[in-house]
């Protein structure tokens, strides 16, 4: 039993360290971004999950459901809003990206300096 946690913990905390290295290694702001977001969400939630199994109460078990649910529900809205608002205020895109689906669907603020 303590074997398969100590497993378990690994693969939620590896997730998490991959989130930082993320956060080091990418380009630029939206991609970054996108490693936080998506690495650390799932890192996170099974290190709580592993929290509900070890403790096993249904006290701890609800509490670890509702802030996973909380989490997912709040982290992408939140995560789109800090990009839009990036977008708008310029923020520079990696010059390696493909392409910029929202050029000209979004009133930008100003234009950028070079």
């Amino acid at each position: 039993m303590n074997l398969l946690v100590s497993i378990i913990l690994i693969i939620g905390a590896a997730f998490t360290t991959i989130a930082a290295i993320g956060l080091i290694r990418f380009p630029d702001f939206y991609t970054r971004m996108h490693a936080a977001t998506k690495a650390g969400a799932f890192g996170g939630t099974i290190i709580l999950l592993l929290c509900a199994f070890c403790f096993g109460t249904l006290k701890i078990t609800l509490i670890v459901l509702v802030n996973i649910i909380f989490f997912y529900f709040t982290a992408p809205v939140a995560a789109h809003m800090i990009a839009r608002s990036a977008y708008i205020n310029r923020i520079k895109q990696w010059k390696g990206g493909k392409a910029d689906e929202l050029e000209g669907k979004i009133p930008l603020k100003h234009k950028h300096k070079d």
